[in-house]
């Protein structure tokens, strides 16, 4: 199983010195029995107070208080992972949910409260009337509908980088047939949600030993896709970007109801609207061995 070493660089440039607000980021990656987090260190420039917290979903916290001016702001994350996720993966799906539809049961339902509602606006019952045609009878086999709808996602909506921010809503990623690895997600998320599923959107990183992957563009990117809750099987990751099932490649930082809760840094800074002259980001993946160091403490 590969043991991988991940850097994440993200730099803001500013015309004239400014004063830096507080950075709120989500780097480090949630360790699962599918991935062990050996090593992890966050280099931050100038320098900053760092804070850790959870937040509701148990993702790590990181929030960096700055005092000065600067033209610049670096925030590095390096890390090391082992990743043991099985590339052809069985999942122990309970009995009386093997087949659609079935119910959660009261405790799964509330806990999963708001992630198995739609969080987009529709009215008309577009996604819901789509999303049907998934649907081969009732009862069907779970895990089937499950793929048949990332592949219909898959099918009908092809791959393509945006680096401008925000993200696409269900219905104009439909409309339109392309979308971001991050709108792509939302559309799977949206559609398992309208049949009843509970669904969270989860943002990390893409390793791709084969190089036939896509979603994280270029020298590097985040990654987006979705885990939808299964009694018996949890979590279980759908990649639609990539057609695939199942953690292999993998590596989960944050998971969240909403697309615009997993952003990997957020913050301010005190100066004139036009200061900002830009931001970069560069992210890489790369194999260090197959046999695991000691774990980070």
């Amino acid at each position: 199983m590969p043991v991988l070493n991940i850097t994440h660089r993200t730099e803001y440039r500013y015309a004239s010195a400014v004063a830096p607000g507080p950075h709120r980021m989500m780097l480090r990656p949630r360790e699962t029995r599918e991935l062990r987090l050996l090593s992890f260190d966050l280099i931050i420039r100038p320098e900053a107070t760092v804070t850790w917290a959870h937040d509701v979903a148990g993702n790590s916290i990181a929030t960096a208080s700055f005092s000065g001016l600067t033209d610049t702001l670096t925030v590095e994350s390096r890390m090391t992972v082992d990743l043991t996720a099985q590339a052809w993966p069985v999942f122990d799906i309970s009995a009386d949910a093997q087949n659609y539809p079935f119910r959660y049961s009261d405790e799964d339902w509330i806990d999963l409260g708001a992630l198995a509602r739609p969080q987009y606006v529709d009215l008309a019952g577009r996604l819901s009337d789509w999303v049907e045609g998934f649907v081969m009878g009732r009862p069907t086999d779970t895990l089937s509908l499950l793929k048949d709808v990332a592949g219909g996602v898959s099918g009908q909506v092809g791959y393509q980088s945006r680096e401008v921010e925000g993200t696409q809503g269900p219905l104009e990623t439909l409309d339109r047939g392309w979308g971001s690895c991050r709108d792509i997600a939302v559309l799977f998320a949206e559609a398992v949600r309208t049949l009843g599923f509970g669904a969270r959107i989860v943002s990390g990183y893409l390793f791709d030993a084969s190089r036939s992957l896509i979603g994280s563009a270029g020298a590097g990117s985040t990654h987006a896709w979705v885990e939808v809750f299964v009694p018996g099987a949890g979590w279980i990751s759908f990649d639609p970007t990539n057609r695939s099932m199942g953690s292999a490649n993998l590596i989960p930082v944050a998971a969240a109801r909403h697309i615009t809760q997993v952003a990997p840094v957020t913050g301010s800074f005190h100066g004139r609207s036009g200061d900002l002259l830009g931001m970069a980001v560069q992210v890489s993946v790369e194999q260090l061995c197959t046999s695991p160091p000691s774990p980070v403490e």
